[in-house]
């Protein structure tokens, strides 16, 4: 398994509030995480950082994960418990009042893999069944769409598309989305915060993951296209490869 992570700040915004990474557990399997911040004079990023630290420490002491029940448990359980430690720090520090960060998270085996999700940073799949969102967006324009008041097409450029109506710790709890799915050699998994999603379509996302390029060169390619169609918000993103053990190489 092969895997990458980059962000950026973009073309406007001051600071980087996202954070992400990709991270392994004793038996070396992997974690990989998106995060972007909101809220107050930037606790976005102390947010996310909340939410990163804690789940990476998590999943360092953490043995074989070897069904995908103990997968999407280990995630439901460490996330709730990254809510809570977000959300007493904002109760708790007047700057941080009213933060909180949405995130995506996968835990890659060789079998499967679980993601979770909060907010409206995603996860992709492409696979020989084509290119799909794996996660659905936690946002007002979603649920307009999801209830038929607007169109797939108009949320793309609605005045509310950055409402976000679940976060992690903004609330005292946080529903989670979790799914699992089969993971197979040459399968390639995309997460991302919606500083890419938002500027880069599937169509583009499709042409450069499917591209004759290593994975640095396609995260790069991505984060480059985000900041040609303007770049408003920081991206982030992690793209892991599921190659058998005869092709694989370095990685993360």
């Amino acid at each position: 398994m092969n895997a990458v992570y980059r962000t950026d700040r973009g073309r406007i915004r001051q600071h980087n509030e996202d954070n992400g990474g990709v991270f392994t557990n004793k038996c070396g399997q992997r974690l990989a995480i998106v995060a972007d911040g909101m809220g107050g004079h930037r606790a976005g990023d102390v947010a996310s950082e909340m939410a990163l630290t804690h789940l990476q420490k998590q999943w360092g002491e953490t043995e074989e994960i070897q069904t995908a029940d103990e997968a999407e448990e280990w995630l439901k359980t460490n996330i709730e418990q990254g809510n809570i430690l977000i959300h007493d720090h904002s109760k708790k520090v007047s700057e941080c009042e009213g933060m909180g960060t949405t995130m995506v998270a996968a835990i890659c085996t060789d079998r499967f893999t679980s993601v979770a999700n909060i907010g409206d940073s995603r996860c992709y799949i492409l696979n020989e069944m084509g290119f799909q969102q794996l996660t659905d967006d936690h946002s007002l324009v979603n649920e307009l769409v999801r209830t038929g008041q607007i169109s797939k097409e108009d949320a793309e450029h609605h005045p509310m598309k950055n409402v976000v109506l679940r976060a992690l710790g903004t609330e005292e709890s946080v529903s989670i989305d979790i799914k699992t799915i089969i993971f197979e050699d040459g399968d390639l998994l995309l997460l991302c915060s919606d500083g890419l999603s938002n500027k880069v379509t599937e169509a583009e996302m499709i042409d450069i993951l499917k591209s004759e390029t290593d994975l640095d060169d396609k995260a790069s390619t991505l984060i480059e296209l985000a900041n040609n169609h303007g770049g408003e918000d920081n991206i982030t993103l992690v793209i892991v490869e599921f190659l058998d053990g005869s092709k694989s190489g370095d990685g993360l």
